[in-house]
């Protein structure tokens, strides 16, 4: 009889295994994190080896003694709760959430039901595969949550994670071994030993947590869903050419990896002994665009390390794909139909014209940067420079700037040039067109004449004109005796004009933000979470998608049922795509202000400013930045990465074609005021 394959419930049932071996080492954890005492009284060892043991059994008979796994289950639970009796003694609110998890884990394991047929057990590779995904994204939330709540950094702790590693790469490369043919299978196992040679000598020199975080995040992305979706012609590496979002997160991921240890090496910093957290913070906030710092990047950084940070800059801009379909093309290779397939998902474009907006868009970039870069350079040089510090800064300041990256060769950004209009005005025009797409800003000049445009470039372009110029005006009228004290009236407009196009996720700065009024402060948040436009360096929710919200709102308000511009009807699937666009990332900046107001010391103000600028990949600061601990430095880190890639897989997600069925349901009345 053929062997069935497993349904997604069926393969998430199986992967439940992979994820209670990694939870098993978790009790160990907890007993080392509750209590004032270095070493945890044995009676809790105790427990928590009873309850590391029992979720080792119920892993292994849950899906094949499933009453006697249950058991060993519900054990295991209540051996963790006594575990953790003294801090539910010492702090009431861990209580109700301690109840709320333990509630929850126990409805889960007694709702569990495991396969009724034997036969949809799937085959051995997809039971690998399943166990070795839960696995690593278990291990990878696990870190994530060790190091919010663990600051002291227990030996313990750290071991029982560096069991759960190991427990999941093993699960990888028992896959590996049972799915690919020898040659590339032994090619991966060495891949992962030295993944976890890394793990080690990070565990060895005091940064074993975020490596290991990385690595979990790493390995759960380039697992595929299932062995099933894979034909047979497929080569191991194309796993992580199978999907849109995964080869975003991917490239991304491991930039911004190779980034950190690049700026490791000895000939990146002045500084012996670079932490390992702040190399890691440079490299995403390089890679991600977003300019905040941690290190003083021209005192800190040498020729060499500022080179890379540049790289990273320039790389993060553009995208690894585009850069490589654009070498191939001149290479005279053609793109594989999968390839092609990725690519004008992740750029929204036809097929037919793929290559070359590519093309538009790096021969763009370089004009941009050539131009702005000759200009930065003599400006640079009549303020005082000499040639070769006025070239390289010039060149610098224009990748930075049209990348909207924030990074600047002056420990305080821009604010020596506030009283020249002229470098604040160049390096405004580069952030202006970096944040646009290349194809919209080509358009300027014929918007400019009055000539029609596109409906999409005419709601980027007059959004975009509205927001600068209301941002500067109301950072004027609210800063005209603040930050703008001092300066001559015709310096207090430069300058308000170049904080309104900053705001637009570049993260320059030519005055001291960290006096600002409130005011001030809520419209640069304001600002800051729209972001720039789509196609461009930018990041934030975008201008065309606060655009339709507010024309979906007056429409409403006076009566349509439907979007009309210049004639043209919004689709109400796109309305819904700008409004879930728009949710998610209200949702993850709550989420990572409470995050760091549970972790952090720093005032609300500089928090919400900070976590703003972060997933808005902006780089502005009130001065937390500086006040970061490791853990804020992590949590600030992750903010950045998600809102540069955040924004760009969701859309992705949602432009995927549905197949949506016809309902016949009838229409829900529900009241609204």
């Amino acid at each position: 009889m053929e062997l069935k394959y497993l349904s997604r419930a069926s393969l998430q049932r199986v992967g439940v295994e992979g994820l209670l071996v990694v939870l098993s080492s978790v009790p160990f954890m907890l007993a080392a994190m509750i209590g004032d005492t270095a070493t945890p009284p044995r009676w809790r060892l105790a427990a928590a080896g009873v309850a590391s043991i029992s979720c080792l059994a119920a892993a292994f008979l849950l899906l094949r003694r499933p009453q006697l796994g249950r058991l060993f289950g519900g054990l295991a639970l209540a051996s963790s709760t006594i575990v953790i009796i003294p801090f539910f003694e010492s702090n009431p609110i861990t209580v109700l959430l301690g109840a709320v998890m333990l509630i929850g884990a126990g409805y889960a394991l007694a709702d569990f039901r495991p396969c009724a047929d034997g036969m949809q057990r799937g085959s051995p590779v997809d039971r690998c595969l399943q166990r070795a995904r839960w696995a690593a994204m278990t291990m990878a939330g696990l870190v994530l949550a060790v190091v919010i709540v663990d600051r002291g950094s227990h030996a313990l702790v750290n071991t029982a994670l560096m069991v759960s590693v190991g427990v999941t790469m093993i699960l990888v490369m028992h896959w590996i071994w049972r799915r690919f043919a020898p040659v590339p299978a032994v090619a991966l196992i060495m891949v992962n030993l030295a993944a976890i040679c890394a793990v080690i000598f990070s565990f060895l020199h005091g940064y074993f947590r975020l490596t290991a975080l990385m690595v979990g995040i790493l390995v759960f992305l380039v697992l595929p869903d299932s062995t099933q979706e894979q034909g047979r012609e497929d080569r191991w590496w194309k796993i992580l050419l199978s999907h849109p979002a995964r080869v975003l997160l991917t490239t991304f991921l491991a930039l911004c990896s190779l980034g950190t240890f690049l700026l490791l090496l000895p000939g990146a910093s002045h500084v012996e002994g670079i932490a390992f957290v702040d190399a890691a913070f440079t490299s995403v906030s390089a890679v991600c665009v977003t300019g905040l710092t941690v290190l003083d990047t021209p005192h800190d950084f040498t020729l060499f390390g500022q080179g890379l940070i540049l790289l990273l800059i320039q790389l993060g801009g553009l995208g690894i794909m585009s850069i490589t379909t654009v070498g191939m093309h001149a290479l005279g290779r053609r793109m594989s139909l999968r390839h092609e397939r990725l690519l004008t998902s992740m750029t929204d474009t036809d097929h037919q014209d793929l290559v070359l907006s590519l093309v538009t868009i790096l021969r763009f970039t370089v004009i941009a940067e050539g131009l702005g870069g000759l200009a930065l350079a003599g400006l640079f040089y009549v303020s005082g420079d000499n040639w070769g510090q006025a070239v390289w800064r010039g060149l610098f300041t224009a990748i930075s700037a049209f990348c909207n990256a924030g990074f600047a060769l002056q420990s305080n950004n821009l604010i020596p040039y506030q009283g020249n209009p002229f470098i604040l005005h160049v390096v405004a025009v580069l952030i202006v067109f970096g944040g646009l797409a290349p194809a919209t800003s080509l358009l300027v000049p014929r918007w400019l004449a009055g000539r029609p445009v596109a409906v999409g470039a005419r709601l980027v372009l007059v959004t975009t004109a509205v927001l600068l110029i209301s941002g500067a005006l109301f950072f004027l009228a609210f800063e005209w005796h603040g930050a703008l004290s001092g300066l001559t009236v015709a310096d207090k407009i430069h300058n308000a004009w170049f904080q309104s196009v900053t705001l637009r996720t570049a993260g320059f700065n030519s005055v001291d933000l960290a006096g600002v009024m409130n005011p001030s402060c809520l419209i640069m948040i304001c600002l800051m979470f729209i972001g720039g436009s789509p196609g461009g360096t930018a990041g934030g929710v975008k201008t065309t998608t606060i655009a339709l919200l507010v024309m979906t709102f007056w429409a409403s308000v006076t009566g349509r049922s439907e979007v009309i511009v210049q004639n043209r009807r919004i689709p109400p699937a796109t309305v819904n795509r700008a409004i879930t666009i728009v949710s998610s990332g209200a949702l993850l900046w709550l989420v990572m202000v409470l995050m760091l107001e549970m972790t952090q010391q720093i005032p609300a103000r500089e928090l919400l400013f900070e976590v703003t600028s972060a997933l808005g990949t902006v780089g502005l600061s009130l001065g937390a930045t500086n006040h970061l601990d490791g853990i804020g430095k992590i949590i600030v880190m992750i903010a950045m990465f998600a809102g540069r890639i955040g924004p760009m897989t969701l859309f992705m997600l949602l432009s995927e074609d549905r197949s949506v069925p016809v309902t016949r349901c009838l229409d829900a009345k529900i009241s609204l005021t």
